[in-house]
């Protein structure tokens, strides 16, 4: 068992004393090394060797003076000589080193003074024998005692998580492969872990493997099998007779090793493969991040893009930081320094439980327990602050990760949280130890995460914990868009959503919003999901929010859209929102604004969060028929359903009337979103005002009006086949007879303004642009203005990550200003006719080109901003400092509007 710090400070002052006395020879450098690891409770003689014979790059071989494998070389010298000298001897022997021999520390010496480097992070100390003492924590490494210090994109991450990837795939090249192959590795990773620690002492599990296993791996299958029993087995249940080496290792218990799996077949490739893994410093690595970096060894497509796929530290503490730390801080602080508020305090936090129902490998369960434990650690910081000696460290330490349950469809992640729990809870222990100097470790393993292997959208969460004794749900649900989901997806969101109609329409998250609303009826749970954004814009709020808000449902906190972590190759980038809601009505209302999706947030304060994560009253903008004002209506362009048979380009026009001249009168310019923005020329052959006996004298018009009778004949839908009987119409006719306004269905979120403008009548438009026959250049000004904009891009749908624009959401939601006088309209149509003016001046560009953020002209981008300020101007004489700002504006119209609406109807109604 590991020695506590207290310990070790001890055994170490008596050895500077001891070595300080220059009376000690060299003579006896065996004792001196002896004496030093003994410091730490270690046996040199078990974990390292002197004179270790290493060829050089000269090809000559010298002599390490002492060398543990992978950790440290020692290099030392006669009194006064250079140390300097002796590290670059010390580098040395790299060269006749393996990879997995490599040392993460070199320690030179000249018996009076020592020089420790650290290989891993750069640094270098140095000090006199006798303050051997002072500085003994840089030593900590020797008894599994380190300092947890875990980046992002770590390379001991990735590079831990490939090895084991090498090992998995000739497991199961091999055969062995299923539920034996996931147990097996993740009682691996439980045993690298612990052998880096302190679980088991430093590096037992690794010299176990070494001395007894044969180097071409035929036994080690079979002496891993024994292994796993032994940690299986009380230590006073074991045989009298068994190695001494296996009964070194202490009882785990926790279920880990209870399984009987068959019997793994190494050779000596695999062997090595282990032997790599042991050398790598698993006391660096987070089980948080490790967690995911593993699951994506499962998936060799994913492997391609290791550190791309798990959620990171920072995105975890953003939602769990204003779900709850925040207040369990704040509560801490106020019951400082009054010790019976401490302990109610600290028994809170023993009481606290908390969910994760589509956890994967737990990062949020293993984070959110580390940040427990650090708060509960300062708890007892203020509790023992008088110095009075603790007599059994165990009886003040009272969370546990039995407080933590999870739901994951996979078996292979759900059985990596519990280990990754409890691997962060011994870290946490060896904090603690550190702390009040009294060596702590819970072995065996008696308590464990609940972890329920099980789809979390078909299965009752009351299962899993009753929500009576729950007080957080928490985690980062599956990211399926609505275009994405199979049969079996659609069908667990049209389950959970007890009926709502529309739910077609939803991504594969807003299962867990309905499940979660539904359990914590009747209680105080609280509740934070990362998101995909788009429930918190467009069509999604309508269906998803108006069910939310009547189960009495209010939004807490909530992160606006930001940029999920995702470096991989072929990946779009991904907007999520954090949303943090409860029944129960937080005073302290927060929304994380971000100035990009890449920046920072910055916190503000809300009176309420709509679903549109605005501060404003919490109104759903749902599909309106009509406009909301009295301005020109908006429609679909024409649909023909024709299978494009009447499309042509301009090649195909140009071949169709060789063999049809007399068509020519009935071609028609065609023009959709992409034709609109990308100046690309498409015809269409309209048929529809064409006589009988005309078509008739134009057989190949007739063959095109057959194919697509035929074509529609065959469909699905009944109003197509109805449609069949008039090939020459099209399902929408919308041909406006003058000049008409044109707004593309879709367009990139790229660009600050969608590129709106007209048309003149002989141009047909398709059903991919929305279009307004009645609309002036007063209207245009409106709808191209940064504030059409900033609603636009709060109520639009996406399809991928481009803007939708819905007539039925977007335009006819949309809150006009009212009351505008005479000569703020003559400024808005004099500067909507300069942005015309000012794309004329470039008539080699497409509006793409136009609009490209880093093309569009200086002259648009002026004329654009003076359109602004006059528009602006007809809402409100105060200038609009950012988006926000105009579109808690917009919403508050719009509540103002809809309100009266209300009202007359009622009215109208008695």
């Amino acid at each position: 068992m590991a020695l506590s710090w207290n310990e070790i400070k001890d055994r170490s002052l008596k050895f500077s004393k001891e070595w300080a006395d220059e009376s000690r020879e060299h003579a006896e450098a065996k004792s001196f090394w002896d004496e030093f690891f003994n410091v730490f409770g270690i046996s040199r003689r078990r974990v390292a060797t002197f004179e270790k014979p290493v060829k050089k790059l000269n090809d000559k071989y010298g002599f390490i003076d002492l060398f543990w494998k992978g950790n440290l070389l020692v290099e030392h010298k006669s009194k006064g000589k250079d140390l300097s000298k002796a590290y670059s001897q010390a580098l040395d022997y790299f060269n006749g080193l393996k990879e997995h021999e490599l040392p993460k520390y070199v320690l030179v010496s000249d018996f009076e003074k020592f020089r420790l480097y650290d290989l891993e992070e750069g640094s270098e100390n140095e000090f006199h024998t006798k303050d051997f003492h002072k500085h003994i924590k840089l030593f900590g490494f020797i008894a599994g005692y380190q300092k947890i210090t875990y980046k992002e994109q770590d390379p001991v991450n990735i590079q831990a998580a490939e090895l084991m990837g090498k090992l998995h795939d000739q497991l199961k090249d091999s055969g062995y492969e299923g539920h034996p192959l996931e147990i097996y590795l993740v009682r691996l990773l439980f045993c690298l872990f612990a052998d880096d620690t302190g679980i088991f002492e430093k590096d037992t599990f690794k010299e176990f493997v070494e001395i007894k296993t044969k180097e071409d791996g035929s036994d080690l299958g079979a002496v891993l099998a024994q292994y796993f029993q032994v940690l299986n087995t009380p230590n006073e249940k074991r045989l009298k007779t068994l190695d001494e080496h296996l009964n070194q290792f202490t009882y785990i218990n926790g279920k880990l090793f209870e399984e009987h799996l068959p019997i793994a077949a190494f050779n000596s490739g695999m062997r090595e493969l282990l032997m790599e893994c042991n050398a790598l410093d698993w006391g660096k690595i987070s089980p948080a991040i490790f967690g995911s970096l593993f699951q994506s060894v499962m998936n060799p497509q994913e492997r391609r893009n290791l550190g791309a796929h798990y959620t990171s530290e920072k995105n975890i503490l953003k939602l769990i930081t204003p779900l709850f730390l925040d207040e369990l801080h704040n509560e801490f602080r106020k019951a400082k320094g009054n010790k019976r508020k401490l302990q109610e305090f600290h028994k809170k936090l023993a009481s606290l439980k908390f969910l994760d129902p589509a956890c994967g490998c737990g990062n949020f369960l293993v984070i959110t327990y580390r940040e427990l434990r650090l708060l509960e650690l300062e708890v007892l910081r203020e509790l023992h602050k008088g110095g009075q000696r603790i007599l059994n460290i165990s009886e003040i330490i009272w969370i546990d990760v039995d407080q933590f349950y999870g739901i994951e469809c996979e078996e292979w992640p759900a059985r990596i949280a519990e280990v990754a729990l409890w691997l962060m809870d011994h870290q946490m222990n060896m904090r603690i130890s550190e702390e009040f100097g009294q060596y702590f470790v819970r072995l065996p393993l008696k308590k464990s995460a609940k972890i329920v292997h099980g789809n979390s959208l078909r299965i009752d969460w009351e299962e899993v914990i009753t929500k009576s004794e729950l007080s957080y749900i928490l985690g980062n649900p599956p990211f399926v868009g609505s275009k994405f989901q199979n049969k079996e997806q659609r069908a667990e969101i049209a389950s959970v959503s007890n009926g709502t109609k529309g739910v077609g329409i939803l991504d594969y998250v807003t299962g867990w919003y309905f499940l979660a609303a539904q359990y914590i009826q009747g209680t105080d749970i609280q509740v934070a999901f990362v998101s995909t954004s788009s429930i918190s814009q467009g069509e999604q709020v309508g269906v998803l929010w108006k069910d939310m808000f009547s189960k009495n449902v209010k939004i807490n906190f909530a992160h606006r859209a930001f940029q999920w972590n995702s470096e991989a190759r072929g990946k779009a980038a991904v907007h999520c929102v954090i949303i943090g809601f409860s029944l129960k009505e937080n005073k302290k209302k927060k929304i994380y604004e971000y100035d990009d999706v890449r920046s920072e947030p910055h916190e503000i304060n809300a009176s309420n969060i709509n679903a549109y994560l605005l501060d404003g009253p919490s109104v759903v903008i749902e599909n309106r028929q009509r406009p909301l004002c009295n301005v020109p209506t908006v429609c679909i362009g024409n649909k023909p359903i024709d299978n494009g048979y009447y499309l042509f380009t301009p090649e195909e026009k140009e071949a169709f009337l060789k063999i049809e001249p007399k068509a020519a009168e009935y071609f028609r310019r065609w023009v959709g979103a992409r034709e609109f923005l990308n100046g690309i020329e498409r015809w269409c052959l309209w048929l529809g005002d064409c006589s009988p006996a005309a078509l008739k004298s134009m057989p190949a018009c007739l063959e095109r009006a057959k194919k697509v009778q035929e074509y529609r004949s065959k469909s699905k839908s009944a109003p197509t086949r109805k449609l069949a009987a008039i090939p020459t119409r099209f399902h929408v006719e919308n041909m406006p007879t003058d000049h008409y306004l044109i707004i593309p269905g879709v367009s990139s979120e790229r660009r600050k303004y969608i590129p709106i403008g007209f048309m003149t009548s002989d141009v047909l438009a398709s059903n991919l642009v929305n279009i307004s026959g009645n609309a002036t250049l007063y209207h245009f000004g409106i709808l191209a203005s940064t504030m059409h904009m900033a609603w636009m891009r709060y109520t639009a749908g996406r399809l991928e990550s481009r803007y939708r624009y819905s007539i039925g959401l977007v335009y006819n939601n949309y809150p006009w200003p009212s009351e505008v006088q005479g000569s703020q309209k003559g400024a808005v149509e004099k500067l909507a006719q300069a942005v015309i003016d000012a794309r004329s001046a470039f008539p080699d560009s497409t509006l793409a080109d136009l609009y490209n953020p880093i093309s569009i002209p200086a002259r648009l981008t002026k004329a654009h901003g003076e359109l602004d300020r006059a528009v602006d101007k007809c809402y409100r004489p105060q200038p609009f400092t950012n988006e926000t700002a105009r579109i808690e504006f917009l919403f508050d119209l719009y509540n103002q509007y809809t309100a009266g609406l209300f009202v007359t109807r009622k009215k109208q109604k008695k």
